[in-house]
């Protein structure tokens, strides 16, 4: 029987007195699992290096041009022109990215019935085999379609931004710091890290009543 994150949030916060701040601070959460398989990596690739915002109304064009209510199947990047994926607003380089991983499902390169049997660095080197899956893609497929607990993106600029907001770092804090600072999180890394995310989304807030409870404008 899996832990509950309940019991999670209170390992965490033994390990950790900051992270046990953070967790009193944005409350009890764990990371959502989102479709596993061709459709996540497919919309890794394309929220790629621009805003949520930007990644959503892409994917809705994408889906529009295809006629389909999800991410359309392997094939449809391959059988669509480049006229049409570039009018959803894919770049050159994402449509030659979406193909690349398309190629790959098809002929089996890359194969998910296999990942339940691989361990977490496996499953990065097998996705590294496609044009545009970095290790960064990587492990947010690790961690948000396969469920995988003990994920740590030390590159991550959340997770940095996280670390130097909360353990007082002047600077972004190098990946070596983050994955020191990050080793008695483990097993449950992949929780600690949705909770350091979560931290950004309420720092405002947080700091506002802190200044509150000092009396302080």
């Amino acid at each position: 029987m899996a832990p509950s994150p309940g019991s999670i949030a209170r390992y965490l916060a033994r390990s950790d007195p900051v992270l046990a701040g953070i967790i009193r601070r944005v409350g009890l959460h764990e990371p959502p699992v989102r479709p596993s398989g061709f459709a996540a990596l497919a919309r890794a690739i394309v929220y790629q290096q621009i805003s949520g915002a930007a990644g959503a109304s892409i994917l809705r064009k994408v889906r529009r041009a295809a006629g389909t209510r999800a991410v359309p199947p392997p094939r449809w990047f391959l059988t669509s022109t480049d006229t049409t994926l570039r009018s959803a607003g894919l770049s050159p380089q994402k449509i030659r990215y979406l193909r690349d991983l398309a190629v790959h499902v098809l002929d089996r390169r890359i194969d998910f019935h296999r990942f339940p049997r691989m361990t977490d660095a496996e499953i990065t080197e097998h996705l590294s085999a496609v044009q545009g899956i970095g290790r960064w893609t990587a492990q947010m497929f690790l961690l948000f379609s396969l469920g995988r607990p003990d994920v740590l993106p030390t590159g991550d600029l959340g997770v940095r931004r996280a670390v130097q907001r909360s353990y007082g770092y002047r600077g972004l804090p190098a990946e070596s710091t983050v994955q020191r600072i990050g080793r008695p999180w483990a097993p449950w890394r992949s929780h600690a890290t949705y909770y350091l995310w979560r931290s950004l989304e309420n720092i405002e807030p947080a700091i506002a009543a802190s200044r509150a409870g000092r009396g302080r404008p």
